[in-house]
């Protein structure tokens, strides 16, 4: 199986101004390519190359630490493309529901992710997860792990991913990752984080 890069669903500058275009240009044209080229000549000619990318990133911690990079690479930034949406919302239906009794109100998620965003040293992932129990939970991931791969110090399904590499908002935001974590809830796609959490 050799893997591709699936289109954006909407243009480079949609996210505009939460997102820049130039940004959303060199992160999903270079670095998701990247990741996407890497994790193909990674799992060429292993046992592994007919896999499809949910196995490969659940089992990446023990197959190599190429796949668990690149795979992971592809996989989050898949889901993190598709967890954004011009114009964003606010949280509908049952996840709404869950985020006020898991959080108490959908500020306090957003303060427990901001934090989780901001306290990832270096390169990672803040993420809304599902859990093992069925509750939302917030945790956070080094480099490109995720809270599916065997890895992952808290397990769970992802609602919610936000890319806290410093590629994903230098450009605009430099050294003011607060500022980018604060824009992100601008532009996320809460009808599809909706979508996962039923599922």
């Amino acid at each position: 199986m050799s893997f591709t890069l699936a289109a954006l669903p909407y243009a480079y500058d949609a996210l505009e101004p939460y997102i820049d275009a130039k940004t959303m240009e060199i992160h999903y044209s270079k670095h998701h390519q990247a990741y996407v080229d890497n994790l193909n000549k990674a799992i060429a000619g292993t046992a592994h190359e007919n896999e499809g990318l949910d196995s490969l990133v659940k089992n990446a911690g023990s197959i190599s630490p190429a796949v668990r990079n690149h795979g992971g690479g592809h996989w989050n930034h898949t889901f993190f493309w598709e967890s954004l949406k011009p114009g964003g919302g606010n949280p509908v239906e049952a996840l709404e529901a869950e985020i006020n009794v898991s959080f108490g109100s959908v500020d306090a998620l957003k303060e427990k992710f901001n934090a989780a965003a901001m306290a990832r040293f270096g390169s990672g992932w803040a993420w809304l997860i599902r859990n093992e129990a069925g509750k939302l939970e917030i945790s956070s991931t080094p480099n490109q792990d995720n809270p599916l791969m065997d890895v992952a110090e808290v397990k769970g399904k992802p609602v919610l991913g936000l890319d806290v590499w410093e590629h994903a908002y230098y450009l605009k935001y430099q050294n003011r990752r607060a500022e980018y974590v604060a824009a992100y809830w601008s532009v996320v796609n809460w009808e599809k984080a909706n979508e996962l959490f039923i599922k």
